[in-house]
């Protein structure tokens, strides 16, 4: 029997890059459209880590199938860390991503190109009735001055990779998961799943 996994996010955007990143796992990958009973969770942990298995132990709780989710921040050095936990609502509640962008490049009008500096954080949290899972992914890049907006989602179009020279929104989604904080979580929590899930085909 195929295993079924819940990834539990109501962003469509970020379930692509999970459905990407975990389609190669043998397993029926469901999300939160196929149960529209569960409403936005209340992510009120302190850290990312935190509001990951926040949602992962949610959906588990209301579906009985194993879950697993993200939670992801944008720290930027020149303004002490922030947004931080805040991320997805910097620019307050029901915030589109484009609020979230040009109040970002409003608060770094005057900050010079070589303090630009920040850090895209995502936790990964996978829980069944069994084990909590966590992982995490970091990519280091700059915030750029304009917006960029050619594609991808939230603060993309503005967090350039001096590697690559290029923002994510300028990369496609599969070039993206190979060097972003997500993807990075995603490979690291799919190997400590697919470790779980040969243990408990050992122990069946």
């Amino acid at each position: 029997m195929i295993m079924k996994l819940v990834i539990a996010t109501h962003n469509k955007d970020k379930f692509k890059e999970l459905h990407l990143g975990l389609n190669d796992l043998n397993i029926n990958l469901l999300s939160l459209y196929d149960y529209p009973e569960i409403d936005e969770i209340v992510e009120d942990g302190l850290t990312l880590e935190e509001n990951a298995l926040i949602k992962a132990r949610a959906v588990y709780s209301i579906t009985g199938i194993p879950s697993i989710s993200d939670d992801t921040g944008l720290e930027v050095d020149a303004l002490d860390g922030a947004p931080g936990i805040y991320t997805a609502r910097y620019a307050g509640k029901n915030c589109s991503y484009s609020d979230n962008i040009n109040k970002m490049i409003h608060k770094m009008k005057n900050i010079p190109d070589n303090k630009r500096s920040a850090r895209f954080i995502t936790y990964m949290a996978y829980v069944d009735k069994q084990v909590e899972l966590t992982a995490c992914g970091v990519v280091k890049g700059m915030i750029e001055k304009k917006n960029k907006s050619l594609g991808g989602f939230g603060y993309d179009p503005i967090f350039y990779i001096n590697e690559y020279k290029k923002t994510f929104s300028e990369m496609s989604i599969e070039e993206k998961n190979s060097i972003s904080h997500r993807g990075k979580a995603i490979k690291a929590i799919k190997a400590k799943l697919i470790e779980h899930l040969n243990l408990l085909k050992e122990n069946a």
